[in-house]
């Protein structure tokens, strides 16, 4: 999609078993695929990080298709970003067009009972301007611990309302 990123060199984490690496994103015009973005067996791209393409491909110009195979109903979740001023099209169950570039504003909406979708939306609304207000985070916040202290650590302005 054109993204202009730099890859550091690997190295171990703390626990001396794990190999990382540090990614450094440069300001990019992204370009929407000629074919779809779907999960498959490794080396692609695994199904439980398939909706964080959605709000990527909301930056990206020309028209995405996204299509969730695996997961009966997920890709309808997807259509929560319309609601952040996306434009994204439900094609069926399994499959949406995603329309770009959009720019995300700020909204409220209602966390998709889903996991991944939930966080998805959480990622998009930190990429929008304005406020937000993600309610009903229960599935977020059983997903990822802390999730919400670890986020501001790294610059995220989230408060929790009770």
């Amino acid at each position: 999609m054109g993204l202009n990123y730099k890859i550091s060199k690997t190295y171990l984490s703390k626990n001396r078993r794990t190999k990382l690496a540090d990614l450094v994103i440069r300001p990019s015009r992204l370009t929407a695929l000629n074919d779809k973005i779907h999960a498959q067996p490794y080396p692609g791209i695994n199904t439980d990080n398939l909706p964080f393409f959605v709000p990527i491909a909301t930056q990206a110009t020309g028209t995405t298709l996204i299509h969730d195979w695996m997961w009966e109903d997920r890709a309808i979740f997807f259509t929560e970003l319309n609601s952040l001023g996306g434009k994204v099209r439900l094609a069926d169950p399994h499959r949406v067009f995603v329309d770009g570039p959009t720019k995300l504003k700020g909204a409220q909406i209602v966390a998709p009972p889903a996991l991944r979708p939930a966080v998805m939306v959480l990622a998009a609304m930190l990429g929008a301007s304005g406020k937000s207000t993600l309610r009903s985070v229960y599935a977020i916040n059983r997903g990822y611990e802390n999730i919400v202290e670890r986020l501001n650590k790294i610059g995220a302005r989230i408060k929790t309302l009770n």
